[in-house]
């Protein structure tokens, strides 16, 4: 090799210009490891803050609301899921969402909105969330997916279906928007049917899905069905029969309540004028009214078992007592009294068959006042009846320290006091217990209370043969007969007070039990206002009384009556049945 290619190949000195590059790649990488440990081991906690701003959340879980289904396992309540369509005007505006106007022509078109003011609340809104519509149906909500208008998003929400229309509606009730109850049932025990949902912390992308579940906030508590002592068997075939009677005697209203006897369960709250829950558009509040327990009416003759009852239980007659009423009335302090007709002297189960005021009154003036009212107390009358629905009156029995014999009298035959469908109901249930009270219950029961005895075994049993004759062929109402089930019962048909005594308008009632032998179910039926001439309880009420109370026997397979020579033994020739 020559002298030249030796010198070529020997190595030169670094040029200063590659240190300076080397040396300035290392204060780089020495600066970005000083910052990369500064920021993860020195001081991590404020980008991690930062960090946790923008994907940390809290979400919860969706909890539908418990159903409400009748004893039978029918729905007559049921959450649905449905979506709630709404905007964000900030997404709407940074993705030039208004651009193409025809999208949301299309959108407030399935939203059945106007397009000017759909635009006007999202383009004006300074916020980041406007509701567009709620509870819109699957079907909508994936043709407003398939707009695709920026900004515009849905979110899952729940909506309350009734099944049963208006054959039940004052009763279950209704929610609002937000899926709260507000109204019967639905509002009673909204906390039950409600839960709570579960909160859980999450991670998100900037799309808002949901990258990693890091931790449970609380705990959520699942919701509860709500089983009734409704048997919409028992209900539809009550609703149907009492809309028909009101629609034919043209009625303000009316009401109809069924209870098992031996339980004490309501088995049927029907009323009219009901309403279609599903679809509220010109809903009145008259109309969400559940009259069962909410309005009290005079019972009038309805009540009169109770005076025969009372005077039996404390010895002052006897079933085989005759009582004198001629010449058809009789004057009292204060007043007069009078019968439809002079009934002569009658045995105590002909005077309550033929509903004779001046007898009742006869028997109510050899009590004391305050044993009557107490004895109508104990039957229910002026208290509560254990339901525990929202809404429900007591009615009002007077008491007053003085009386006159009119006001006594009067308190005989069911006028100056009053009383609410339901109560009534209880008060021929309790005759048909034998003389137990149980309160009422509208929930299913699990075990049936034990009850507390308010009149003898054997009274309240003579006061029900005797009730036998009035829908007999002599009776005040034979039209509540039932073919092949003997019916014990009682008329009523009282003028509604007005101001400064009583006016032209009537309410007609009909309650009673059966089979009478065996008794199982116990039903009030009460008319408000007919018109026409036909406004008696055996004209208006006691066929409704009939038509619902044979279905119902026949559906729960209840023995038909035997026939036994009960009345006989009890009143001799002179029985009511015989008349």
């Amino acid at each position: 090799m020559s002298r030249q290619g030796k010198r070529k190949t020997k190595p030169e000195a670094i040029d200063w210009r590659l240190m300076a590059a080397a040396g300035l790649i290392m204060l780089v990488f020495m600066a970005i490891v000083s910052r990369a440990a500064w920021i993860q081991v020195i001081e991590p906690e404020r980008l991690r803050y930062e960090a946790d701003m923008r994907t940390l959340r809290t979400t919860t879980t969706d909890v539908q609301r418990g159903m409400v289904t009748d004893r039978n396992g029918e729905m007559l309540a049921v959450s649905v899921p449905v979506m709630a369509a709404y905007a964000d005007p900030k997404m709407v505006r940074d993705g030039n969402g208004f651009d193409d106007i025809r999208r949301w022509t299309a959108l407030a078109n399935v939203l059945e909105v106007n397009q000017q003011k759909l635009v006007g609340r999202v383009r004006d809104s300074k916020g980041r969330f406007v509701y567009l519509k709620r509870q819109v149906t699957p079907a909508v909500a994936e043709y407003i997916r398939k707009l695709k208008i920026p900004g515009i998003a849905l979110k899952p929400e729940s909506r309350r279906y009734y099944p049963a229309g208006e054959i039940a509606a004052q009763l279950i009730g209704i929610t609002n928007i937000d899926d709260r109850g507000i109204e019967g049932l639905e509002r009673n025990y909204n906390d039950w049917l409600t839960g709570s949902p579960a909160k859980y912390k999450v991670r998100k992308d900037r799309r808002g899905e949901i990258v990693e579940n890091l931790s449970v906030v609380e705990e959520g508590e699942n919701p509860n069905d709500l089983v009734l002592s409704l048997d919409m068997r028992l209900q539809s075939m009550a609703y149907t029969a009492l809309k028909k009677a009101t629609a034919y005697h043209m009625a303000t209203s009316a009401s109809l309540v069924i209870i098992d006897i031996p339980t004490g369960e309501v088995l049927a709250m029907a009323n009219t004028p009901s309403y279609n829950p599903n679809s509220r558009k010109g809903l009145k509040p008259y109309q969400m009214r559940n009259r069962a327990i909410t309005d009290a009416y005079e019972p009038g003759s309805v009540v009169k078992p109770l005076v025969v009852a009372a005077a039996l239980d404390r010895g002052i007659v006897s079933t085989t007592d005759i009582i004198d009423t001629y010449p058809g009335y009789m004057r009292v302090r204060g007043g007069t009294v009078r019968d439809g007709k002079n009934l002569g002297k009658k045995d105590i189960g002909t005077l309550l068959v033929k509903s004779s005021n001046v007898g009742m009154t006869k028997m109510a003036l050899q009590m004391e006042v305050d044993d009557l009212l107490a004895f109508y107390a104990d039957f229910g009358l002026g208290t509560y009846s254990g339901i525990s629905l929202d809404g429900e009156y007591t009615g009002n029995v007077p008491n007053r320290s003085r009386w006159s014999e009119h006001e006594r009298a009067t308190l005989a035959f069911g006028y100056g006091l009053t009383a609410t469908p339901l109560q009534l109901a209880r008060v021929y249930a309790i005759l048909g217990a034998g003389g137990v009270s149980r309160s009422a219950s509208i929930l299913k029961r699990k075990n049936i209370p034990a009850g507390q005895r308010v009149l003898s075994e054997k009274t309240a049993d003579d006061v029900v043969q005797m009730l036998t004759g009035v829908a007999k062929k002599n009776g005040t109402a034979p039209l509540a007969a039932i073919e092949g089930y003997e019916v014990a019962g009682k008329t009523g048909t009282s003028r509604k007070a007005v101001a400064g005594g009583y006016g032209e308008d009537y309410v007609t009632l009909f309650a009673g039990l059966a089979p009478a032998n065996n008794p199982r179910l116990a039903m009030a039926v009460v008319v408000n206002e007919p018109k026409g001439d036909a406004y008696y309880g055996g004209n208006v009420a006691a066929p409704v009384f009939s038509e619902v109370m044979a279905g119902a026997l026949q559906l729960l397979n209840v023995e038909p009556s035997s026939q036994q020579p009960r009345l006989a033994a009890l009143f001799g020739n002179n029985n009511a049945a015989t008349r």
